[in-house]
């Protein structure tokens, strides 16, 4: 067996137990399923994670970190504030149909845990987490298209993660492909209306 370091035999067992959560389901997710899936002993894993719950945590970042649309896409120029939001939101949307079954593990990671009294704070991290990343992902999104947000952030950033956690739980559900990217477009709309563009630099503002 190669020698790993912690981090590398960390991302070994989440990834192990990604695909374990997509074959077998979270519920049967168990700890010696993950080490046989990674071909490593029992022994790897509790050097690595303190719990299965932070084996879930962890699983749950990193699927949604590489799910993240690129915000700092190129635009065209003279491209109009809703063109941009809707080419960053579309971008997102291809990593859903990309990977729909890691998406599908982490709705059923949060059922796993709200139906657990134990793991109730494992669903609430997992929704915090999914703010914070949504709100740098909106600033993020604000910067590359040269806009501002004309809504408190926060408030923005709970409504972008309603809207795109139902539609992409939707979409998991009933497959309808154009009337999801339909419901995209309109997000896309919404937010063009709450923008404004930045000033030019040095320019008086807007």
């Amino acid at each position: 067996m190669p020698r790993l370091s912690a981090a590398e035999r960390r991302e070994q067992l989440a990834e192990a137990a990604i695909r374990v959560m997509i074959r077998d389901g979270v519920a049967e997710t168990t700890t010696r399923a993950v080490v046989a899936e990674a071909g490593v002993p029992l022994g790897a894993f509790h050097y690595c994670f303190r719990s299965k719950e932070e084996l879930f945590q962890t699983v749950i970042e990193r699927i949604m970190e590489r799910n993240l649309p690129p915000a700092g896409l190129a635009h065209p120029p003279g491209a109009t504030p809703f063109e941009k939001v809707r080419a960053i939101l579309h971008a997102y949307w291809e990593q859903v149909l990309a990977r729909p079954a890691e998406h599908l593990v982490t709705y059923e990671v949060t059922q796993y845990a709200l139906r657990r009294p134990g793991l109730a704070d494992l669903a609430r991290r997992q929704y915090r987490h999914y703010l914070e990343v949504n709100r740098a992902h909106l600033e993020s999104m604000a910067r590359a298209a040269g806009l501002t947000w004309t809504v408190d952030l926060a408030v923005l950033a709970r409504h972008g993660l309603g809207v795109l956690d139902g539609l992409t739980l939707t979409w998991l559900i009933d497959r309808d492909d154009v009337q999801a990217l339909a419901a995209l477009d309109e997000y896309a709309r919404y937010l063009a209306s709450v923008a404004e563009p930045l000033p030019a630099e040095g320019g008086p503002a807007a």
